[in-house]
């Protein structure tokens, strides 16, 4: 067995991987193995790495299976004790590796963490996507120690601290493998957006903890296979994460939340309609939730599972407020101002 294992999961990401793949094999190398999985690329990205990086173990997939089942498949093919999800589109930094090895081997109750996430294009600043550690509020949206909603923060040292947090970002996630399989992986159902939350969250409700780590740090790029403002990316935002909260949420709040869900959606579709004028995501929301109707019965078992497993009731991770009224009516725009 492998001690570690830097998994990248590639979709025609050619220009991404020759520009990002040398940092990680020369940051890396001596502490992991890195594999790239090819999603079925047409792009010439496995012709690359035959020709100029031989040392990357390859997995080759038949088809596109998304960014979930993806990982599930070429996880299932790697022996390793620690993986660690990497976007093809991450530059790392010298030493990065050794804080979340250091954190797994001697916090055994820590199922997975993540580094510090700063922006490729603005080095001082946070990245969307993960930033310095997530969580999510009571209405299941999701935000950052360094972003909420499309505000980011400058890195100015301010969440230079180690963190519990509710879920880690899936652009660099290390994760226990047996923790991994416990839960049964990421939901290949996803396809795509709110998977790794999800995995987190069931992790979580069974006890395990989740850590940042900003002693570690990594730049992203960010947004690249499905750019903001695409009516998918909304799609699948809206359905994953309505699903997300129908297998995780406690019994007491399943109906509550779900309402309210039902009423902030239409209001946010609503919105990019009249505000906005915004056709594609006013559309993407009303069969986002028109799918997750169609397919909420092919989660009850997974519910049922989630809910026995419970260790925890109440998360401290999961913030008892709106964030959005915090943010668009208490004007509180960054998470040092949020109800603590």
């Amino acid at each position: 067995m492998e001690k570690v294992a830097i998994v990248i999961l590639n979709w025609n990401g050619q220009a991404m991987l020759s520009q990002y793949l040398p940092s990680v094999l020369q940051y890396s190398r001596d502490e992991a193995t890195v594999y790239v999985a090819d999603n079925a690329s047409t792009d010439g990205s496995v012709e690359l790495l035959r020709q100029h990086f031989p040392e990357v173990k390859l997995i080759l997939l038949e088809k596109n299976w998304g960014f979930a089942e993806g990982y599930n498949k070429a996880l299932k093919q790697i022996d390793a004790e620690y993986y660690l999800l990497l976007n093809s589109d991450i530059e790392v930094t010298h030493h990065w590796l050794t804080p979340l090895i250091e954190m797994m081997d001697s916090h055994s109750d820590v199922a997975a963490c993540q580094p510090k996430l700063l922006s490729i294009f603005d080095r001082d600043s946070f990245e969307y996507a993960g930033a310095s550690g997530g969580f999510i509020d009571k209405y299941g949206y999701p935000f950052c120690r360094g972003r909420i909603f499309e505000t980011v923060e400058e890195d100015n040292g301010q969440y230079d601290y180690q963190t519990d947090c509710l879920w880690a970002t899936g652009a660099a996630l290390m994760i226990r493998s047996k923790d991994y399989w416990d839960v049964n992986g990421l939901d290949g159902r996803f396809f795509a957006h709110n998977e790794e939350i999800d995995l987190c969250w069931r992790l979580r409700i069974k006890g395990r903890r989740i850590v940042c780590l900003p002693e570690s740090q990594v730049y992203h790029v960010g947004g690249g296979t499905l750019p903001k403002g695409n009516p998918m990316k909304t799609f699948l935002n809206f359905r994953n994460n309505l699903t997300m909260l129908y297998k995780c949420l406690p019994d007491e709040e399943l109906k509550s939340v779900m309402r309210w869900r039902w009423f902030l959606d239409y209001l946010a579709a609503w919105e990019m309609l009249i505000l906005k004028r915004n056709m594609g995501d006013f559309k993407a929301i009303y069969r986002a939730r028109r799918a997750f109707k169609r397919w909420r019965k092919d989660f009850e078992a997974d519910r049922r599972c989630i809910q026995a497993s419970r260790v925890i009731k109440t998360i401290p991770e999961r913030k008892d407020f709106s964030l959005l009224w915090q943010y668009y009516v208490k004007g509180r725009k960054t998470f040092s101002t949020l109800p603590q």
